[in-house]
């Protein structure tokens, strides 16, 4: 459990890194680009695991686990100067964040589906909580966050221990009123961005999210029922393969479309190749609630998996 806790280090320092108008310019620029690819790769997993004689639920949540790309890997493996100076840093981070938002109104409706009845009172109490969040973090910063970091900004450690209090305090508020913890996450760092103290932040905290997001990967690994590997591989490499062809070629065309140039287009869809993290949180709703069985949840794992290990190899070589 304690893995998750480098998604939201990830998330949070993301958040630092952008000022809140720029993001919002940002995802116009990218939003029909994020629904129209995500709507094409639900569909061709939806038929893969069709062909493969999986049920309907179970094909529609394998689809549904094909829309995204990882954040991990997207924002990790991007260069620093890219993440926070170029066009194509702010284009990919805006694909991510679209992404993520719609990762969470998939889970939200796996949630409604495995019981109607909370899951909608869920899903309107989320709506509503989006924005009372993000009001709530700026009063709190504003008022209560920068006086302490002017009062206390020669002790290095006070500083380092606030963020991370206000990190994880925020990402855990966020899943008590039925958002997720990498949601609030990204609301702190967002709510920290125009802070003068924000660059000195990011930078001490560098090290703990990676410690972290190395504990993600493994306990990925050590989760891998391997017993189950004979009856998944076929569909498990062929989903993999036809991702990671695709993808590259589906935003490039997409971004070509918005005027963007040829190599830009290329470098973001093959960094963008790759499933995502949320496929993995898919898995486990939907089979902790029985929606899919123990195979389906395998496939979208393995396929996860196999694109996380081929794309990280084509992003960096």
């Amino acid at each position: 459990q304690i893995s998750s806790i480098g998604i939201v280090f990830l998330l949070f320092l993301l958040g630092l890194d952008m000022q809140p108008q720029s993001l919002l310019n940002v995802l116009k620029q990218v939003a029909h680009i994020t629904l129209i690819s995500s709507l094409l790769f639900a569909f061709i997993g939806f038929g893969i695991a069709y062909s493969f004689n999986f049920t309907l639920i179970e094909c529609t949540i394998i689809g549904a686990a094909m829309m995204f790309s990882s954040t991990i890997i997207g924002i990790k493996l991007l260069p620093t100067t890219a993440l926070h100076h170029k066009h194509s840093g702010e284009l990919m981070v805006g694909m991510l964040l679209m992404q993520d938002f719609l990762a969470i109104a998939v889970l939200l409706v796996l949630l409604s589906a495995s019981s109607s009845e909370n899951g909608m009172s869920s899903l309107a109490i989320s709506i509503v909580a989006l924005p009372a969040l993000v009001a709530c973090s700026m009063f709190l910063v504003r008022y209560l966050l920068q006086p302490l970091f002017a009062r206390f900004d020669r002790i290095g450690e006070y500083i380092f221990l606030l963020t991370i209090g206000w990190c994880l305090g925020i990402a855990e508020l966020a899943e008590v009123i039925g958002l997720s913890k990498e949601i609030g996450a990204f609301i702190a760092g967002i709510s920290l961005a125009t802070s003068p103290i924000a660059q000195y932040i990011a930078l001490n905290l560098k090290p703990l999210r990676d410690f972290f997001l190395i504990l993600f990967f493994f306990s990925l690994g050590g989760g891998f029922d391997l017993s189950l590997l004979p009856s998944i591989a076929i569909p498990a490499i062929l989903l993999a393969l036809v991702m990671l062809s695709l993808k590259p070629v589906v935003y490039r065309y997409l971004l070509r479309s918005q005027s963007e140039n040829n190599s830009l287009s290329w470098d973001i869809g093959f960094r963008l190749g790759q499933n995502s993290e949320f496929s993995l949180l898919i898995a486990y709703m939907a089979f902790s609630t029985q929606l899919i069985g123990n195979d389906a949840s395998h496939l979208i794992q393995a396929t996860a998996i196999i694109t996380f290990l081929i794309s990280s190899y084509i992003v960096v070589f």
